[in-house]
Formats: C-alpha cells, structure tokens, sequence
C-alpha cells in the first residue's frame, strides 16, 4: 500500500511577513515611523530651545534697560519703610528681600526700616492683652511697651536679617537705642498714649560705616530718651527722619494701597508723580484721609530736609521695589520736591 506524505496544515491564525532586502529601495514602514518619531522630537527639543532663548533674551533685554536706572543710582542711599502686607505674606517677604538683595548687589546703599504690628498684635492676645489704638497709633503702657521691644528688636529685626544674609547679602541689625542712633521724646498726647514717642533726634553716625563697607542695616523702629526709658516710634516717621540724616536720594514707604488716589473709590485714579504743593492741596481737599495724612507728612518733612524723592507704593505687589526704582512706570506715587 503507498504511503501518502501530505504538508501539515497551517494555522490559518499565522501570517508571514515578506521578506524584505535591507538593501532594496522599497522603504520599511516600520523605519520610516522610527524616523518620523525622531524628526518629531528633533522639532520639539527644537522648538523648546527657541522658547528658552526668547525668554533667555527677554530677560538680557529687561536687564539692558535697567542700565541707565542703574547707573543713575549707583553709590546712592535708599531708606525703605517695610511693613503691612508685604511682611505678613510669606511669598511677598522673600520678593522684597531679594529685590533688596538684587538693588544691594547692583551698587545701591540700602537701609531698611521696619515696624511689626501684626506680629505684636499676636504676642499681646498670647499674653491676654488687648490691642489699643488712637488716630492709628498705637496705645503704648507699660506691658506693652515691653513686648513692642522684645518683638520688634529681638524677634522681627533678627529675622530679617537672617532672610537678607541667606539671600546673598550681609545685613545688621539695629534699632534706635543703639549708640544714640534715635533719641525719642513723648508724643504731644503721650497722656493718652503712653510711651509713644516722636523722633527728637538722628545719629546717623553708625550707619556710615556700615553702608560703606556694603551692608544693610536693619532698623527697629524703638528708640529711648535722654533717660533711657524706651519708647514705640511709628516706623514711617522714623524711616523719613532716618533717610534725611542720612542723605538719601530716595524715602521708599511700603503699604497695603496701590499710593495715592485722585479719587479714593477709583483705583485708576493713582496719582502717579505730583510735588510737596500739589499733595499739600490734595490733604486740603480732603482727597488725603485717615492712615495715609501721617505717611504723607513724612514724605513732605523728609523731602523739606533734603531727600529728592519719596514714594507711596504698593507692597502688595511682587517686585513693587525693582518697578520703583528700575523703570519709569514704578510702583505707586513718587512725591518730589
């Protein structure tokens, strides 16, 4: 009997791929996808790379512009009150310290002086004392006083300068009872107030040496009288009565408004330049109420004593500083005299 030899049957499951010469001219479509996947991605590290000379440039471009601001206030003084907002939010306390910082490095002399009321309202409810205040100021006894200082001169004013020396820069701590820098005298209504003091006198003597040498101070606005009882000195006043002891070009206030307002409820009535005469006429008017009468007269006093600006800006905004002093626009009201 013959044997039969038959071919197993496939699967009709498999399939066979034809077999393709590497040399052939025929393009494998799986090449080509691998190729196609590569000139994408070329495009994109392509694209990105652009993107990030653009902004690269952009930034050259910011930083070329700023020359002329540069150059005009290198070797210059610049006394900056902070407070409000801008030291109670944490992300816009390190955008003031590096702008301070950046101004530092850049050749500008930098003084800062600083008040902490939020910071002494929280001590003071921990230890069961209630906040006091008359027309702004604040209700001063003796308790009171004594946290003031503590707050101020031992917890705020080390802080900050811990921030300005991580930042890059060297910074010192001050407030006014050292070496005389501040000699203080009862307010007018101290009956009421308590150890509220006003600024009778400035020592700017230990400052020169340290601006020099290219350090910030850090000031604490507490000051003493000839008999060394201590007193609480609105930050303001003392960071205008410092920048005229001084000699600086600019009196920098850091608030919680975007500056001066033609019209109180129109935020886009910002008075953006105006002398001592016309801001003397907006407080006539009564355009200038309330928080801001104090801040003004300070401005006015400092620029009567030889200060060429003083601003109002908003501390609220990031970089608020660098708008101020490196562009035209700034950042708030620049009074001048």
């Amino acid at each position: 009997m013959e044997t039969l030899f038959t071919r197993p049957r496939l699967s009709s499951t498999l399939s066979f791929k034809p077999f393709q010469n590497p040399n052939s001219s025929k393009r494998n479509p799986t090449s080509v996808s691998f190729r196609n996947a590569t000139t994408s991605v070329r495009a994109c590290v392509a694209t990105e790379a652009q993107t990030g000379q653009a902004a690269a440039l952009k930034r050259v471009e910011v930083l070329s512009e700023a020359l002329p601001f540069i150059q005009k206030f290198r070797g210059k003084t610049m006394v900056v009150k902070y407070g409000g907002a801008a030291m109670k939010l944490p992300h816009l306390r390190e955008s003031v310290i590096r702008d301070l910082v950046l101004l530092s490095c850049v050749g500008m002399r930098m003084v800062l002086v600083h008040g902490g009321g939020p910071e002494i309202n929280s001590w003071l409810k921990k230890i069961g004392v209630e906040a006091q205040f008359i027309d702004g100021l604040r209700v001063t006894d003796e308790v009171t006083m004594e946290v003031v200082e503590m707050v101020l001169v031992g917890k705020v004013n080390k802080s900050l300068v811990s921030l300005i020396d991580l930042a890059g820069a060297t910074a010192v701590g001050l407030c006014g009872k050292d070496a005389g820098l501040i000699r203080a005298r009862p307010a007018p209504n101290a009956a009421a107030l308590g150890y509220v003091g006003e600024v009778s006198k400035v020592n700017p003597a230990i400052l020169h040496p340290i601006i020099a040498n290219g350090h910030i101070p850090v000031i604490a606005s507490v000051a003493a009288d000839q008999s060394g009882q201590a007193y609480n000195i609105n930050a303001d006043t003392a960071a205008g009565e410092i920048a005229a002891a001084v000699g600086a070009e600019k009196l920098i206030l850091l608030t919680d408004v975007p500056g001066i307002l033609e019209d109180k409820n129109d935020l886009s009535s910002l008075v953006k330049e105006i002398d001592i005469g016309g801001i003397r006429k907006m407080v006539e008017d009564g355009k200038v109420a309330g928080g801001m009468i104090p801040k003004v007269e300070c401005c006015v006093k400092s620029l009567t004593q030889g200060v060429h600006t003083a601003s109002i800006i908003d501390g609220r905004l990031p970089h608020s500083l660098l708008l101020e002093i490196l562009t035209n626009e700034g950042a708030g009201t620049m009074i001048r005299s």
